[in-house]
């Protein structure tokens, strides 16, 4: 690409307007729907305090190495994954590692779209003062076999997202990114000052801030890999469309730095919000930490209908968990629409539309995956379950080592590390060539093999 056309690329192509849009853009990818029910609940399956410790030690060096990697090669090249890849040789390798990036978030939208419907439905019955109609037994179950019911609250929270997505980068993502993430960050703020100041919340909240070593286990590191890798936004493309946003005078270490502490620190947030207060209505039973959705949609209900203030509670709950799921859903799909403006040289509305047929495919398979499609089942599972297990267990370590080799084996560290000190001190520079030459590529070669083992029945996670 001559200096002419590439100036003129880079004019056509939209950007973030500085670092601060960045980094609420990429901690709005990061913080979603896991961070609020799933990094919760594995911090109380697998011992509170511990697995935080193991967490955060994990971000700073494999999540770290990842986020640098991803995004300095996106703003090297100015694509989105597929031609971020192809512009290092349009080998066979480089076209599969793009295209495995570029497809995930594809995979992912449509069924945590779903997901996002549903918490839409919940937020609207606490707004109509359902409180108690929540907490009842098999609510949960009867509504998401509801299929029709499941679809409508599907479409709705699909429209949301194309809304904001069809603003462009600097009006759509990034103007949502600014005023959703501040609006966040104090609603968690509020709920875990609630939660921790419960009658008997403070053993809840002992579990999860102080490391009891006895309560190691390989598994607590398998786990707290697996939530750090679904939490940063690794492996889904998004990193490198948003880097390829990004100018040349940004500081990339500063920002990566900055987008750590705020996924980690929201993260911390989630599990003082739910761990204290399940403990403190539940008597101090950690097992009432269910997995998933059973939290979210059926755990916390129960816990918001025993509060004297439970429909509050409830709004307050589940409208900052919608502005969560709402960011992460937005930078999935402008990864997507950006793979589809790049390779197939089309406009955003155009783009936009195709992600809307792929949308309704997929995600009315996943709504519907409890309901009229119930008796179809992909090795046991539901659609979603089904697509869930194959993005994030399969795909995205496949994705990550795809990213390790490229950098290793194709780019080299002198250019990744020429693009990075362009703009950065790159201070963990000794750490991010150890990390992805060697504890990387390990670590996910673990999170695959354990995670489908953990399918098969061969181990227990």
């Amino acid at each position: 690409m001559n200096d002419q056309v590439k100036m003129t690329h880079d004019r056509q192509r939209g950007s973030f307007s500085g670092r601060i849009g960045y980094v609420l853009a990429v901690a709005g990818s990061a913080v979603g729907l896991g961070n609020i029910w799933r990094f919760p609940y594995l911090a109380a399956k697998y011992g509170g305090g511990i697995f935080l410790l193991i967490y955060i030690l994990l971000t700073a060096t494999f999540g770290y190495v990842l986020i640098m990697s991803e995004t300095s090669i996106g703003r090297m090249t100015r694509k989105s994954p597929v031609g971020a890849f192809e512009a290092f040789g349009k080998g066979k390798a480089n076209k599969v590692g793009g295209w495995l990036n570029a497809v995930i978030p594809m995979l992912i939208v449509p069924y945590y779209s779903t997901i996002g419907g549903w918490v839409v439905k919940y937020l609207v019955e606490y707004i109509r003062g359902d409180v108690q109609v929540l907490a009842q037994d098999g609510y949960f179950g009867d509504f998401i076999s509801d299929s029709w019911q499941a679809e409508f609250w599907f479409i709705i929270f699909a429209i949301l997202i194309f809304a904001i997505i069809l603003g462009g980068v600097e009006n759509g993502v990034e103007r949502m990114s600014k005023i959703m993430m501040p609006v966040l960050v104090v609603l968690a703020v509020v709920v875990t000052v609630y939660s921790v100041t419960r009658p008997g919340a403070l053993e809840g909240v002992k579990y999860f801030l102080i490391p009891n070593f006895s309560h190691f286990s390989w598994m607590t590191v398998v786990a707290a890999m697996g939530q750090m890798f679904y939490s940063l936004s690794i492996a889904m493309g998004i990193l490198y469309t948003y880097g390829s946003y990004t100018r040349k005078e940004m500081d990339l270490e500063k920002s990566t730095t900055q987008v750590e502490i705020f996924d980690t620190a929201i993260a911390i947030l989630a599990g003082l919000m739910i761990i204290p207060a399940v403990f403190a209505f539940s008597g101090g039973d950690a097992s009432n930490l269910q997995a998933g959705p059973s939290l979210m949609f059926i755990t916390l209900p129960k816990v918001f209908a025993s509060m004297g203030i439970g429909t509050a509670a409830g709004i307050l709950f589940f409208v900052l968990v919608l502005l969560a799921a709402l960011t992460s859903a937005v930078s999935l799909m402008e990864t997507s629409v950006s793979t589809f403006m790049d390779e197939l040289h089309w406009s955003r509305r155009k783009s936009c539309f195709l992600m809307a047929v792929i949308m309704l495919v997929l995600g009315t398979a996943s709504s519907m995956g409890y309901g009229l499609l119930d008796f179809i089942k992909i090795f046991g599972m539901s659609f979603l379950d089904f697509f869930d297990f194959m993005t994030n267990s399969v795909m995205m370590p496949l994705a990550a080592l795809a990213t390790c080799i490229l950098v290793t084996k194709v780019i080299g560290f002198d250019k990744i590390i020429k693009e990075i000190e362009s703009s950065s001190a790159f201070k963990r520079k000794k750490l991010y060539v150890f990390c992805i030459k060697y504890l990387a590529p390990v670590c996910l070669i673990i999170i695959l093999l354990s995670s489908i083992a953990n399918v098969l029945g061969i181990i227990s996670m």
